[in-house]
């Protein structure tokens, strides 16, 4: 079936639908990575995208229950330049385009990526739709103008759970799969904030000796720290961090009561709350192959990353400094406070798929907890 991506600059891309049929709209992004596609439908943060994969040959390892990161399907629509029907893994239990179809999720392939990954580098990310059911090019490109902009959205309301909930499963192992890890033999307590929060987030902090409750976005601070824990961890999500308002007045309550460590929308939100903005990037960095210097250690490492705003480091004056930046357009990638036992990064160190350059990180924060308790 004929498929058309229409942008809401007018540009066209014309190719062939998989997955569900029907017209799907969002904001239009790229994700460099080459492996782990499975882990970037199920990434929450990706609520209110359409991802275009760079690499050229998708679907070819098909679909397993285990690289799920999440409870299901949060982003708008999958833009694959060859789909692979004829999938072969030894985990597989379906292809990629009945896995789409089961979720709603709207696809398209056959056309040019690489034309269209340069255009929205050189353009800037931007809204857009694809459609199996319209194919005027008018109707579609005045249905991507008329999307409401990425800028001013709250969507980790719509990602997070619903109550709070209890988690020990420890990270992956290949002749046991993931193993539940006793509560009593965990040493930290630690309070973890779903803005759209990844599974192996989860299983990083129960690895590094986490016993983890995960709570909703808008959990009251006093709740959490009525749970006296060790250590409070603001999750990844979706949108825009600036509108989430109530969120940062409860992150400012928790700021000098315990260690606080934060990923990706968390690090934005953070921000935020010590008095600082963020910015919206031209196309942000969605990927698993970008390079970070630890400003503490200058040793660089390869991350992955989901993000389309930014802190801006000078707003933050004294009350932070920089803990990581971006090598390649030199962002803020981190940054902690200047007396207090909090810190934050914007890539992903728990990195499912990988890479595992970062994952030092969750041994930073129980060492952080250490510190504090003693």
């Amino acid at each position: 079936m004929k498929a058309i991506l229409a942008l809401a600059d007018g540009r066209i891309f014309e190719g062939k639908s998989f997955g569900a049929s029907g017209e799907s709209t969002g904001e239009v992004v790229f994700n460099t990575a080459m492996t782990g596609y499975q882990e970037v439908l199920t990434d929450p943060s990706y609520k209110g995208q359409m991802v275009t994969m760079t690499y050229t040959q998708i679907g070819n390892t098909g679909i397993n229950p285990e690289d799920i990161e999440s409870r299901g399907l949060f982003l708008s629509g999958f833009i694959v330049k060859e789909y692979q029907d004829c999938y072969s893994n030894w985990r597989a239990t379906m292809s990629l385009d009945s896995y789409l179809k089961e979720n709603g999720i709207v696809g398209i392939h056959g056309l040019d990526t690489r034309a269209l990954t340069r255009h929205l580098r050189d353009k800037g990310a931007q809204n857009g739709i694809i459609s199996t059911v319209d194919m005027n090019h008018e109707n579609l490109v005045a249905k991507a103008r008329a999307i409401p902009s990425m800028a001013g959205l709250d969507l980790a309301s719509g990602v997070s759970c619903e109550k709070p909930y209890h988690w020990t499963e420890g990270v992956w192992d290949l002749e046991s799969g993931y193993p539940q890890i006793d509560a009593t033999t965990l040493k930290y307590k630690v309070v973890a904030y779903d803005f759209g929060i990844k599974y192996n987030i989860l299983r990083c902090l129960v690895d590094s000796g986490c016993d983890v409750t995960v709570v909703p976005a808008d959990y009251p601070a006093d709740n959490v720290l009525a749970m006296n824990p060790d250590g409070i961890f603001l999750s990844n999500g979706p949108g825009d961090p600036e509108p989430l308002v109530s969120v940062q007045a409860e992150i400012r309550k928790l700021i000098g009561k315990k260690p606080i460590f934060g990923i990706c929308l968390g690090h934005q939100l953070l921000g935020l709350a010590l008095g600082g903005k963020t910015m919206k990037l031209p196309f942000g960095n969605h990927g698993s192959n970008l390079p970070v210097m630890d400003m503490s250690t200058r040793k660089v490492e390869i991350t992955s990353q989901n993000h389309g705003f930014a802190v801006d480091l000078d707003s933050l004056g004294e009350s932070a400094c920089l803990g990581h930046e971006n090598l390649n357009d030199q962002t803020v990638e981190g940054i902690r406070h200047c007396d207090l036992p909090i810190f934050s990064v914007q890539h992903h160190p728990e990195a499912s798929p990988g890479p595992h350059d970062s994952q030092y990180l969750f041994e930073r924060f129980t060492d952080m907890m250490e510190k504090h308790k003693a």
